[in-house]
């Protein structure tokens, strides 16, 4: 099980990575990526739930798949930085935007899972 949580972690960081620049590219100046990423972990998240996906397929997928992809600690520093660049507006739209999304996505995934 071990074995699994850490190769599907080490997946999951590799796409949060990709997604990551890609997200620079687009938009430099707001943690779009890191939204994006969270909200479809939390999709992902929801789906596998509602599917049971459970033993070491479970440790793959969701410890590690979903938790190597999706980051609270870089929506953290994301934070500190729209903070300490005085960005209020950008910093409450990223904050309640992460959460608004994460709970309808891992509604949406629950939703989709069960149907």
């Amino acid at each position: 099980m071990v074995i699994a949580v850490a190769l599907g972690a080490g997946v999951g960081a590799c796409l949060r990575y990709g997604l990551t620049q890609l997200g620079k590219q687009i938009r430099p100046d707001w943690p779009l990526a890191t939204l994006v990423i969270n909200t479809l972990g939390a999709f992902l998240a929801g789906w596998l739930t509602a599917i049971t996906v459970s033993g070491p397929a479970a440790g793959w997928w969701l410890t590690g798949i979903c938790g190597g992809f999706t980051t609270f600690s870089t929506f953290m520093v994301d934070a500190v930085i729209l903070i300490r660049n005085r960005r209020w507006l950008a910093l409450g739209g990223y904050y309640l935007g992460t959460i608004v999304l994460g709970v309808a996505a891992l509604g949406g995934g629950l939703w989709l899972g069960q149907h």
